[in-house]
């Protein structure tokens, strides 16, 4: 199967430049103007990487960055101003793979993708815990091998806390994941109703946790691995 890459910039000139590049260089391509775009184009279509420029109308590319990492692990490539450090020392902690300064040439961007994806492996798509496995792109997650059947919702919760790698998600940030747009309304006691569904479905105990650890006051987190 072809890899898809998902071009978000808000300038045509160069949105076209890197599609052209990266359909010669074998890729599918997929574009997107702003942040809402981006996030409503990797929910939808589940890109294997993203080419991310951080200065977005809407939803800018941070925030593109840090709602992304909350449900996935898709690699991206930011594309930064020049003398932007602050903006990438932040792209990077939130999770971003690689970074290039603008003006570039479209030939090294090409690489990086490569690299990027070279990097990120046949199981870049599945997300792991333990006896988990959590297959973002057929939205599947088997237990020691065998199937747990998930709401779609469900799915996006524990997606979600394993794509955290520990890292404490806060209630707005999982009601964020879950509901996305349709997060207004959605109350934290409904989410802890569809964390303790989740736990019942894997077998999880609250208070000897192996999937989901409670953070008190502030949200959930991977139990650690033995």
């Amino acid at each position: 199967m072809t890899e898809l890459v998902l071009v978000v910039d808000d300038e045509p000139k160069i949105v076209a430049l890197l599609r052209a590049y990266l359909i010669r260089a074998g890729y599918d391509v997929a574009t997107a103007s702003d942040g809402q775009q981006a996030l409503d184009a990797i929910r939808k279509r589940r890109p294997q990487l993203v080419v991310l420029d951080l200065m977005l109308p809407e939803v800018d590319g941070l925030e593109v960055a840090r709602r992304v990492r909350v449900e996935s692990q898709v690699p991206i490539l930011m594309l930064t101003a020049r003398g932007s450090v602050a903006q990438r020392v932040e792209g990077l902690r939130l999770g971003a793979d690689d970074y290039l300064v603008k003006p570039f040439a479209p030939d090294e961007l090409v690489a990086r993708v490569q690299a990027i994806l070279r990097r990120a492996g046949p199981d870049a798509d599945q997300l792991r815990h333990r006896d988990l496995v959590v297959d973002v792109q057929r939205h599947e997650v088997t237990r020691s091998g065998e199937r747990i059947d998930l709401t779609a919702l469900e799915f996006k919760l524990l997606a979600a806390i394993v794509g955290a790698a520990g890292r404490v998600l806060t209630r707005d940030q999982l009601i964020d994941a879950v509901a996305g747009q349709e997060s207004v309304g959605v109350l934290e006691r409904t989410l802890d109703v569809y964390v303790a569904r989740l736990r019942g479905k894997l077998g999880d105990d609250a208070a000897r946790p192996r999937y989901i650890r409670t953070e008190r006051g502030v949200g959930y987190r991977l139990a650690p691995a033995d």
